[in-house]
């Protein structure tokens, strides 16, 4: 790999967690995964979004700064480079999505003092599906809590991302196309991504699709 710290992100259902997982078995990379199924807001939110929007975005936060600040930051001698299934900004994201205005505010005042220490991707690859797809995955995958998310919600989610990246000009984000690839069933579209993958990027956003 050309990097030596590599996130992969995308809407809810998009394949992130499971790319990240081919990667780090296939190149030797130490692997950093969300820890999503620890949360116990999580299936609160799903249900009553408004009294645990805030909550939950706290937690998401406090253990992604936990997680990336120990994780990212120790030396790995068997591991290549690193791989992960989500990037702190994430925080961000799902925080305009889901909280007020005001809590917005202080969760962002929050969020900018913890991810001045925390170390930054070389390269951000976003996995694009559309949202009919996605909600196909979540569905397929069975996860209770998640079986009622909206179609509004996720278009949204995916809307934040895209604007999101728009404003990060000092980084190298790949949005890969993957409407009609199968990185997981077919090893030639999994090897057409990984080579996207490595390319050596200039800051900016670079968009790929695969016909």
């Amino acid at each position: 790999m050309n990097y030596n710290y590599v996130a992969i992100e995308g809407n809810i259902g998009s394949g992130k967690t499971t790319l990240a997982k081919m990667i780090s078995n296939d190149f030797n990379a130490r692997l950093i995964l969300e820890r999503f199924k620890d949360n116990s807001f999580l299936p609160k939110f799903y249900k009553d979004p408004e009294k645990y929007a805030f909550p939950l975005e706290m937690s998401f936060l406090a253990d992604r700064f936990q997680q990336i600040k120990s994780e990212g930051s120790a030396p790995e001698l068997f591991s290549s480079f690193t791989i992960s299934d989500y990037f702190i900004d994430k925080s961000l994201i799902f925080a305009k999505n889901n909280l007020q205005k005001d809590e917005y505010i202080l969760y962002s005042r929050l969020f900018e003092i913890i991810n001045l220490s925390l170390p930054k991707p070389e390269l951000i690859v976003y996995l694009y599906n559309s949202v009919e797809n996605v909600l196909n995955n979540i569905k397929h995958r069975g996860r209770s809590y998640e079986q009622d998310i909206k179609f509004d919600y996720l278009d949204n989610i995916q809307k934040g991302y895209l604007d999101y990246f728009k404003h990060l000009t000092n980084s190298r984000i790949l949005i890969i196309d993957t409407r009609n690839i199968d990185f997981v069933e077919n090893r030639s579209d999994y090897k057409k991504l990984i080579t996207a993958i490595n390319k050596d990027f200039a800051k900016g956003i670079h968009r790929i699709t695969f016909l």
